[in-house]
């Protein structure tokens, strides 16, 4: 099943669904091992994490794609993206859309605020007009049209600390008749607003958004779903805790010790996460073998007859140190071991070992460097 239409169905289900910010492959990695049905990439973590700057505007269009397929390409579950105000006028608001949908996001949020934008719970918010904001949410809708997809488009309106409540509503009613398949109100301040936005356009999944500090009541899931709720989003949950668990160890190394070991995981649990573990198990199906196998013959008459129980090690060393070459094989297959290592041509290992008395092991019987300057090593084991 396709992300997006995965992320339909999760919105159409019922029962609300919880969606942690995310702001990086490894965040959202951990999202999708304790089971969440699908993650939101966040511009205020995004920046954070990216440019150590402020949700101001000072991330670019660019940079959050670039940040934003390093998290698609980490999981397998859909990814909702910011999409800030677009990044300019509705041309480029169609842009983003088609950016984000290239780079596999299954959503995009839009949202109306001005150039340069601020975050949601902060001072300095401003929006455009009603009619340029619901310009951006019909771009979005026919960006999706032109590319032939279906990604979620969530309208996001900032106007109620910006103007006012009742502007809020009238401008989801319009995004609702543009097209946005999933509606938000950025900071409302109580839980009686959250309830009367639920009523409005009430076929219309709406977003909650539990930012701990912010404007708007912290509510449980539960309540969040009583009132109306679809889905909900923990916008800076992760990257508080990350910023805490981080200075808290840079205090005890800097204090002469170490983290303890209950406050991170394992290095075994550590490389699990990361993906280690997969990386071995996948590493094999495409592992060759240097095991030589010994046809099945009548060597009576061979040259080599009666040392076929001899067991050589061949290395091959580049003249840049690496190597190339660490294999064993019996004495008697000698012959074919020209074809792996053409410096071997024309050497005589049956005249070395006839020297070699047969429990003799370890013992050095070439050591040569070919044309090309590689080290060719010949042990008796």
């Amino acid at each position: 099943m396709g992300h997006v239409k995965a992320l339909r169905e999760f919105l159409e289900s019922r029962g609300i669904k919880q969606c942690p910010i995310c702001f990086d492959g490894l965040s959202a990695k951990l999202v999708q091992n304790h089971g969440f049905p699908f993650c939101f990439a966040g511009g205020f973590a995004m920046s954070a994490v990216r440019l150590g700057l402020p949700d101001t505007g000072l991330i670019s269009y660019g940079e959050m794609v670039d940040q934003g397929q390093l998290i698609t390409q980490a999981v397998s579950i859909p990814v909702i993206v910011d999409g800030d105000n677009g990044y300019g006028n509705a041309l480029n608001v169609k842009r983003t859309v088609k950016g984000y949908i290239k780079a596999g996001f299954a959503g995009i949020m839009i949202e109306d605020q001005v150039s340069p934008k601020a975050c949601g719970h902060t001072q300095g918010k401003g929006v455009v007009s009603r009619q340029e904001a619901v310009m951006r949410i019909k771009a979005a809708v026919d960006a999706r049209k032109e590319s032939g997809s279906d990604i979620v488009i969530v309208a996001r309106t900032d106007s109620r600390q910006a103007v006012s409540l009742d502007e809020a509503f009238i401008r989801i009613r319009a995004f609702a008749d543009a097209g946005a398949d999933a509606l938000f109100i950025d900071a409302l301040a109580s839980k009686q607003e959250m309830k009367a936005f639920c009523e409005v356009c009430p076929q219309i999944p709406k977003m909650a958004n539990m930012l701990e500090g912010g404007k708007t009541p912290i509510l449980s899931a539960l309540e969040l779903e009583d009132i109306g709720y679809k889905f909900v989003v923990y916008p800076i949950s992760l990257l508080g805790v990350s910023i805490k668990a981080m200075q808290d160890a840079l205090t005890a190394i800097k204090g002469g010790s170490v983290p303890s070991p209950g406050s991170m995981p394992s290095f075994e649990e550590i490389k699990d996460i990361v993906g280690f573990n997969a990386y071995y198990e996948e590493e094999k199906l495409y592992t060759a073998s240097t095991n030589l196998r010994i046809p099945e013959k009548d060597s009576s008459n061979d040259s080599f007859s009666g040392i076929w129980s001899r067991t050589l090690r061949i290395k091959l060393t580049g003249r840049d140190g690496i190597e190339k070459l660490d294999l064993r094989s019996p004495a008697g297959f000698l012959a074919g071991i020209t074809n792996i290592i053409p410096g071997l041509g024309g050497i005589n290992i049956k005249t070395l070992l006839d020297g070699v008395a047969e429990d003799v092991g370890g013992k050095v019987l070439l050591d040569v460097n070919d044309s090309i300057g590689d080290r060719i090593q010949v042990f008796v084991e």
